[in-house]
């Protein structure tokens, strides 16, 4: 497992005393919930749990039949476990299941509690009901840091034999965004495809708009540079990326640009910027003209940012020292 140190220790501490509540494990993709919860199956039930683990995830059909006829019966059935041990049902993506599913659920927690557990991975608890979500103790899983990513694929890397770059790598975490899974997929697509992981060959691989060209059009509305930060997008819009990739890209360009650079006011700013428009995307209006708006947003902010003497203007544009380039850490 890596990250998550804090749930991983409470399931540490239910493998040696045993007695496994039913859990809720909660957090973003990629971040090892169904892993967890099945080492903990294995760990605590040893050869038996082949027999006494029923694992249901979200290509299967769990409406209330399924809770009805299939855990039922499962959780009616017979057998031999060590002492103080429990037959597991794993729900994976228990977000999704249904409302009238999720109150048979219920009932069945209830019925069989003295044989049987279950542990519900999803993305948000809040999309499980209360009654569930009272019978159950909740693991909060949240994304893997840069570093964690980083160790585990020059780990993988090394063991595989991959040929890999710094900037490869680092490409690979930037597009992971904390997602664990991701990162190894893209880690063997890339591999596969071109034979040595390095920053074009990822970046080909996740169909991402190109950091580099963010960056360039971050430090353009830094600058108050509308024309240049459009003219700068409009090239990536012009190649067919979607605004939504546009402004998620440019999101985590924004949240990852130096405070000694772009200051923290300012920062929060483009955020807000950023997000508003990424909020009418997901409504739909996911037009060019929108991108332009979030950008013309940030130009307004560095503009009343340079006029109170609070943003460095760049070279040329009346007093800066060179404070127009945004470095990401």
């Amino acid at each position: 497992m890596v990250g998550n140190v804090d749930a991983i220790d409470r399931l540490r501490v239910i493998e040696t005393e045993g007695g496994m509540p039913n859990l809720i494990l909660a957090g973003p993709p990629g971040t090892g919930k169904t892993t967890a919860v099945l080492a903990l199956a294995r760990a605590l039930l040893g050869p038996a749990a082949r027999d006494a683990v029923l694992e249901l995830n979200a290509s299967d059909d769990r409406g209330i039949d399924v809770v009805r006829n299939k855990i039922k019966m499962f959780a009616q059935r017979r057998v031999t476990l060590p002492p103080g041990r429990h037959k597991v049902v794993i729900l994976d993506e228990a977000d999704a299941m249904t409302g009238g599913a999720q109150q048979a659920l219920r009932r069945t927690m209830e019925l069989h509690s003295a044989t049987t557990r279950f542990a519900l991975a999803c993305n948000t608890s809040a999309k499980v009901i209360e009654p569930i979500q009272s019978r159950c103790a909740v693991l909060r899983f949240g994304r893997l840091t840069d570093a964690e990513v980083l160790a585990r694929l020059q780990k993988v890397a090394a063991a595989e034999r991959v040929a890999t770059t710094a900037d490869g790598l680092e490409a690979l975490i930037f597009s992971a965004d904390g997602d664990m899974r991701q990162a190894l997929n893209n880690l063997q697509s890339t591999s596969a495809g071109f034979g040595v992981v390095n920053r074009e060959a990822v970046l080909k691989v996740c169909d991402q708009p190109h950091p580099l060209v963010l960056v360039a059009a971050l430090t353009a509305c830094a600058g108050g540079d509308l024309d240049e930060a459009s003219r700068l997008v409009g090239g990536l819009w012009d190649a067919g990326y979607a605004a939504s990739d546009i402004i998620g890209t440019f999101f985590r360009v924004v949240r990852n640009a130096k405070p000694e650079v772009l200051p923290e006011f300012v920062q929060l700013e483009f955020v807000r910027a950023v997000g508003g428009a990424h909020a009418r995307a997901v409504e739909g209006v996911g037009s060019r003209l929108q991108v332009v708006a979030m950008l013309a947003r940030m130009c307004a902010v560095a503009e009343d940012a340079m006029a109170k003497n609070q943003l460095a203007a760049p070279v040329g544009r009346g007093g800066g020292g060179g404070g127009g380039a945004v470095a990401v850490a």
